[in-house]
């Protein structure tokens, strides 16, 4: 069952140097140029993030009822995967947290880091690092919204590298020598969110 009727989460395009995988593709090259490398004008806002390394997953409210999903949109009770009952479990725990935070048909999406992938982490922090929030009309909310939303209750965000102007490749490798999230070994990325007026552009990624 897909209780929103569409997928939790999709895919972020990867800027040229990225390292992609099977169904992975580039985001347009204006994009990255813009991300990376200059602005368009005073209108646009670069977020730059700490990429984790984990499962991608969800937190729905849908008719009043509290929904832990996978990145494919369906119940995670349903996964064939042991990380993703894990999840169910976590956030059934915290239901009435996730029932305060979320109005009807929003969802927060964000990093289940349970379970090892390519990147270790001794987590500092719970094991779910939010890092977007949609509307019921399945928007975007842009970065400083989602930061006061979270904020009362606690939840984790991935961590912030810099905000402002572009922020070039070599400048985001160095930030994430060290990470945010306790990685033991390199971390995998980073992501880049760009804003304008007040609203959610685009996003594009590095993968090592």
């Amino acid at each position: 069952m897909k209780p929103l009727g569409v997928k939790n989460y999709g895919s972020i395009g990867h800027i040229p140097e990225s390292r992609m995988g099977s169904g992975d593709h580039h985001c347009p090259p204006g994009q990255a140029a813009i991300a990376t490398g200059k602005t368009r004008d005073k209108h646009d806002e670069v977020f730059s993030q700490e990429k984790l390394d984990g499962s991608n997953c969800g937190i729905a409210k849908v008719n009043g009822v509290i929904y832990p999903l996978t990145r494919s949109g369906y119940v995670a009770t349903t996964s064939p995967y042991p990380q993703h009952h894990r999840f169910a479990e976590w956030v059934y725990f915290y239901q009435a947290r996730f029932d305060a935070l979320l109005q009807e048909g929003e969802r927060v999406v964000g990093e289940w880091l349970i379970q090892a992938h390519s990147t270790r982490y001794i987590l500092p922090h719970e094991p779910f690092v939010v890092f977007d929030l949609f509307t019921a009309k399945n928007k975007r909310s842009p970065y400083d919204e989602l930061a006061a939303r979270l904020n009362p209750f606690e939840f984790v965000m991935p961590k912030l590298l810099h905000r402002g102007s572009a922020f070039s490749l070599a400048s985001a490798l160095k930030a994430i020598e060290t990470s945010g999230h306790g990685a033991i070994d390199p971390v995998e990325g980073v992501i880049w969110r760009v804003e304008r007026k007040g609203r959610v552009e685009f996003l594009c990624k590095y993968v090592r």
